[in-house]
């Protein structure tokens, strides 16, 4: 049974695509199409700022691109030396929250110790930060153009300091259109698809609507969490499966489910 994912591939360990193994052990056969693409923003304010761990109280990073723009900005400056030799260690000894065993993994390659992980999203992540945030010092938050504020929001209701800066904005990705037509040209409509954001719903229902015509009343839709589930509901489409937390492992077992005769997760 053919599944198709909106996202980028991304190869662990194993060199493989964990979203691919996962949903192939259960006997999809899983394709990767991305959606978004990312441009970098303000790296030079964002590199001074992590230059001054002594102004702030933590960081927050709720998605792998903040982690990528992080990695730039010692890349690009020359600071892996300085980052290595006492950046690192001075950032540790303040709180790194973070949304995602994806996020968290990038994280702790750049040689930070993580917590929050488990939360799943953004409104579990503030939840958990308002239970432990004692610092007077605001909270550094590198983020998209696409934020949600319900982060932002939950901290400043509960009196804890935050200072957000946009480091990277989304786009569509330039192949979108392309990739969808040859899927389809190729393999049909897919017995479910995936939604991964809900800009990357927004870039590609559209054409989606129109490649499967009639037959999108069979296409169970899923969503990565809640916040995409949402958007997918907004125009009206039934959401079949949303994953009990954003893994390859829970979204596989949510699409087995809802593949399942009269199956929903």
């Amino acid at each position: 049974m053919k599944v198709l994912l909106l996202k980028d591939a991304k190869e662990d360990d194993c060199g493989q695509d964990p979203y691919i193994r996962e949903l192939g052990l259960y006997g999809l056969e899983a394709t990767l199409i991305p959606v978004l693409s990312f441009e970098f923003l303000s790296l030079t304010s964002f590199s001074e700022k992590l230059s001054h761990p002594e102004d702030y109280g933590g960081l927050i990073f709720t998605s792998p691109r903040a982690v990528e723009a992080a990695e730039l900005c010692l890349d690009q400056d020359n600071k892996t030396e300085v980052w290595e030799r006492s950046l690192k260690e001075k950032w540790n000894a303040k709180s790194v929250y973070v949304v995602g065993d994806a996020t968290a993994s990038l994280v702790s390659k750049i040689g930070l110790d993580t917590e929050g992980e488990t939360c799943g999203n953004a409104e579990k992540l503030a939840e958990y930060i308002c239970s432990r945030e004692s610092s007077a010092l605001p909270l550094l938050f590198p983020c998209g153009n696409l934020k949600r504020e319900i982060l932002p929001k939950t901290l400043k209701d509960k009196g804890i300091a935050m200072e957000s800066i946009t480091v990277y904005q989304t786009i569509p990705h330039p192949g979108i259109q392309g990739n969808l037509n040859s899927y389809y040209s190729q393999q049909g409509v897919p017995a479910s698809i995936t939604f991964f954001s809900p800009s990357g719903l927004t870039y590609s229902l559209k054409h989606i609507q129109e490649l499967s015509g009639d037959n999108i009343d069979q296409i169970k839709f899923a969503a990565i969490g809640p916040t995409t589930a949402r958007a997918l509901a907004a125009p009206g489409l039934p959401v079949s499966c949303t994953a009990e937390s954003p893994t390859p492992q829970a979204l596989a077992t949510g699409i087995r489910k809802a593949l399942q005769p009269h199956g929903c997760c």
